[in-house]
């Protein structure tokens, strides 16, 4: 299918998890050969009943890359399959979200549930928007003015809030160990 897709001599193999394949580049840059891949993807997904997943790692020179290669592929692949299909390629996978990916899926909700079910059933119960405040606080690095005007309240409702959630959680989001968890908690849920 590659072979036919890209026009150009493909080395493939098929394995447990699907198929790796070897693409020269031939003076094209991995970016074409991703946007090729991705137009075939979206006409092959298209179809009732397929559901294609690939990732696809960066360029590559020598035969001593090809091991780090295929293991990058084989993360972008995962990465695919999290998302319900499609292309990935070896820039996307560097950042939380090929750890969250990794995850399965039960574990990812268990940890947004257990770390921020108090939060939500106290904004449930309140109307009060801490989760809506929260993002917004990680999203402003922290930043109580920022926040505040992104969310156009007082400073000193940013800070009753961000109090709120701390007290709720057991957590103190003045360290980087929390701010962290709670990054991957409001994208894990």
């Amino acid at each position: 299918m590659l072979e036919g897709l890209l026009g150009w001599e493909v080395v493939a193999v098929a394995g447990e998890e699907g198929a790796v394949a070897v693409v020269p580049l031939r003076g094209r840059s991995a970016g074409e050969v991703a946007a090729r891949v991705r137009a075939g993807a979206e006409v092959l997904g298209a179809l009732p009943g397929v559901r294609v997943c690939a990732g696809m790692s960066g360029e590559l020179t020598g035969a001593a890359a090809l091991r780090g290669g295929v293991e990058e592929a084989g993360h972008a692949r995962r990465l695919a399959a999290a998302r319900g299909g499609g292309v990935v390629t070896s820039d996307e996978i560097y950042t939380h979200a090929l750890l969250l990916a990794t995850v399965p899926g039960e574990v990812r909700s268990s940890f947004a549930a257990r770390l921020l079910g108090p939060v939500l059933e106290y904004d449930a119960r309140h109307q009060s928007e801490l989760v809506a405040t929260l993002r917004a606080f990680l999203d402003c690095a922290g930043s109580w003015n920022a926040c505040a005007a992104r969310m156009h309240v007082h400073v000193n409702t940013v800070r009753y809030r961000v109090k709120r959630v701390e007290d709720l959680t057991g957590r103190d989001l003045s360290t980087m160990a929390d701010r962290v968890d709670f990054f991957l908690a409001l994208r894990a849920g």
